[in-house]
């Protein structure tokens, strides 16, 4: 995942997808309710388009980002939603214009960002391409969100491999997120490829060949759990050790607090 070129065509095919759920709906679709409790589709794109600005900031103004870095220290469990509520409250068009200037000017930044370069970010600072591997997950998850509220079904795309990537590379952030010491030994992930994405039976792997502890199962099982889209208990996902036991019980490859996740299906 070391070509930033390549990671931010990915982000913007993404990004063209969950458009293309968006772009013409209806004034009252904008308000439908998604999984993400009290958020409608509106808020949704909102996050969205308020992320790719934070990130922008953060990429051409360190210390203004580090300024409002600050204020979500402050309100940890107010600033996420805060953002998205002054966006939704937008009309339709609007918000869609926002999010797309916006994400092409960080698409633009990004790609012109200097090799070795490192942005500031909500957890630890971020080279070009893991801050777009980091917005491309978002977009995935929040699109997903969207999708599930319209009722549409989206096809799994070989993209999702950046989202497996960035989920375990974000494990020992969930662990510290929670005050608790991340397992001092790497995972291996081997998840098998969605139909369509790869010959069948394909199979993506990351982590080190001889890691003490592996979890094996589909790879879109992985991204919806580690997107927090789906819980531990609605996967097919198979532990191999007590230590990636825990790990996928926790697993968020977002920044911040601790997400609440997704309740079982039986719960619902």
């Amino acid at each position: 995942m070391s070509d930033p070129a390549a990671v931010l065509d990915d982000l913007r095919a993404e990004s063209e997808e969950v458009d293309a759920l968006v772009r013409d709906l209806a004034a009252g679709q904008w308000a439908a309710p998604t999984p993400a409790p009290r958020w409608t589709v509106a808020h949704q794109i909102a996050h969205l388009a308020w992320t790719d600005a934070a990130a922008l900031l953060a990429a051409t103004d360190p210390g203004a980002f580090a300024a409002e870095a600050r204020k979500a220290l402050a309100a940890p469990d107010r600033f996420v939603d805060d953002g998205a509520e002054d966006g939704a409250a937008l009309p339709p068009a609007e918000l869609l214009a926002r999010w797309r200037a916006g994400r092409e000017r960080l698409h633009r930044v990004l790609r012109e960002a200097p090799p070795g370069t490192r942005f500031p970010w909500y957890g630890p600072p971020m080279s070009a391409v893991s801050l777009a591997t980091a917005r491309l997950m978002e977009t995935w998850a929040h699109g997903q969100d969207v999708a599930d509220a319209l009722g549409a079904v989206r096809r799994p795309t070989a993209r999702l491999r950046h989202v497996a990537w960035i989920g375990l590379r974000a494990r020992d952030y969930a662990y510290a997120v929670r005050g608790l010491t991340p397992p001092a030994e790497p995972f291996r992930l081997e998840l098998t490829v969605p139909d369509g994405v790869a010959e069948p039976g394909a199979v993506w792997t990351f982590g080190p060949e001889d890691a003490p502890q592996t979890i094996t199962g589909p790879a879109l099982d992985l991204c919806l759990l580690v997107t927090q889209r789906a819980h531990r208990a609605d996967t097919a996902l198979v532990a191999h050790g007590a230590d990636a036991e825990e790990w996928l019980g926790i697993a968020q490859a977002f920044a911040g607090p601790a997400g609440q996740g997704r309740k079982p299906r039986g719960d619902r």
